[in-house]
């Protein structure tokens, strides 16, 4: 008899999961975003997570927990039940460079997680204080390497995107600047825009204005094609430096462990806010770049983070960054 009844019982917990799975999801989703509210991450997750709402039938609740290069916010989703209702927006920093910037990080970004899909990557800008005495790239550059030691990057600090390719960009191009480490990017701009630093290295949402007002010059944008926000930039390549393509993805990620169905109700979300209209100039109005087909789904995010881990880990750990 109590075979019996054990055998019901597992049966009726195999229809309760199923039925559950089915249902997905019955209360509101946590999204969580690892910077701070207003953050090119925290604007591209609350646009697609705003139409992902519309599709799941229930509200995707942003929750902004920064800290650490964004690593607070990630190991926080990291541990957090794997139901589906809290996922993140995790992007280049946490998921790319995290591991060489932080020796005791409490995740593994290529293993700690289930993928759901790409969201919108942020192309890096290479710009300068406006009267830098160079008229485009190849003599900015020659510049660079004329008067190394007495130029100086700013930065967002250690661990941020600004930092992160600013590091990139002076292996590629074979320089030593003096790094110029500020509290955020708001503080690094300002005193770019005055002539007190020289150059920096950060995401098209934040410098695009400045661009186009004049009180910044922009060199060229690190990605294969130029942006619509900024026709008038070449590409890195176009401009004559191989070698530097770079850009702040952002991807949606679940803690490991999430039930079949329910992943694969939050891809087909993610992918139906890629493909709406209005989303989509949302965030090519940003200069967001909207990866296509297969490239947004959660096999090539998996790739994606392999190689960036890969990619990053060497370049961080030559110049010696470690965050604090």
């Amino acid at each position: 008899m109590k075979k019996l009844i054990s055998i019901a019982a597992a049966a009726l917990g195999l229809v309760a999961g199923a039925a559950s799975a089915q249902t997905y999801p019955q209360r509101p989703i946590t999204m969580i975003v690892p910077f701070a509210a207003g953050g090119p991450t925290d604007v591209i997750a609350r646009i697609v997570g705003d139409h992902m709402s519309r599709t799941l039938g229930q509200q995707v609740v942003i929750e902004n927990v920064a800290g650490a290069g964004g690593t607070t916010g990630i190991t926080r989703a990291a541990g957090a039940a794997p139901d589906g209702y809290t996922i993140m927006m995790g992007h280049m920093g946490t998921h790319g460079a995290a591991p060489a910037l932080y020796p005791n990080l409490k995740y593994d970004p290529a293993n700690s997680f289930d993928t759901i899909g790409m969201a919108a990557g942020t192309p890096i800008v290479i710009v300068a204080k406006k009267d830098y005495p160079a008229g485009d790239l190849k003599a900015f550059l020659a510049h660079l390497k004329a008067n190394d030691t007495k130029t100086n990057m700013a930065h967002a600090g250690v661990g941020s995107v600004s930092h992160s390719t600013g590091v990139l960009f002076t292996s590629v191009v074979g320089i030593k600047p003096t790094m110029v480490a500020y509290r955020g990017t708001g503080p690094a701009l300002n005193d770019l825009m005055s002539g007190q630093v020289d150059f920096m290295t950060d995401q098209i949402v934040n410098v695009a204005p400045q661009i186009t007002g004049g009180t910044i010059r922009a060199y060229a944008i690190a990605t294969p094609q130029r942006s619509p926000a900024l026709p008038d930039v070449p590409t890195t390549k176009e401009a004559g430096l191989e070698g530097y393509e770079v850009s702040a993805w952002n991807a949606v990620f679940g803690p490991k462990g999430l039930p079949a169905d329910v992943r694969a109700k939050l891809v087909d979300a993610l992918n139906k806010a890629l493909s709406d209209e209005n989303t989509r100039k949302r965030l090519l109005d940003l200069g967001g770049v909207i990866p296509e087909g297969a490239e947004r789904g959660p096999e090539a995010l998996q790739k994606l983070v392999e190689s960036e881990v890969a990619r990053w880990t060497p370049v961080l750990k030559a110049a010696g960054a470690v965050a604090n």
